[in-house]
């Protein structure tokens, strides 16, 4: 396995107000999303804003107000399907706890959470919307 972070998600209670700080406050342009997430693409990897109820759902957590949950997940992003099964199996094996098993994800992927020993929690996803280049950069595919 590669060593990479290639998103950060941070979950919001008002994306509109959280849009308008990064979109105005910031400058960024929004390169992604539905209505209920906006994606920005950075330097080599890709920052999400996702409102905060639909975020712990999507990460398998008991609600918003989860244990440990601090409204923020770290991505592990995959160049194939069956990486993210292989990742997911390493991590539980060595103390992981995963709160949500590989799966097809609604918007096209494939993905699981877990979290770390510290209860941080972790997306591993195999994304067919991102490009991920040798270097390791990842990068939001255009239409």
């Amino acid at each position: 396995m590669d060593k990479r972070v290639g998103t950060i998600t941070l979950g919001v209670h008002d994306l509109t107000r959280a849009r308008r700080f990064y979109e105005e406050g910031l400058g960024w342009t929004r390169d992604g999303g539905e209505s209920d997430i906006a994606f920005y693409q950075c330097n080599g990897f890709v920052f999400g804003l996702y409102e905060w109820p639909a975020f712990a759902k999507h990460a398998g957590l008991p609600g918003a107000a989860a244990p440990g949950f601090r409204g923020s997940a770290l991505g592990y992003c995959t160049r194939t399907r069956a990486e993210v099964d292989a990742v997911v199996a390493s991590a539980e094996k060595a103390g992981a706890t995963i709160t949500v098993r590989p799966r097809d994800a609604f918007w096209g992927g494939y993905n699981a959470y877990l979290t770390d020993p510290d209860g941080h929690l972790w997306e591993i996803a195999w994304n067919p919307h991102l490009v991920i280049t040798e270097r390791g950069e990842h990068l939001i595919k255009r239409s």
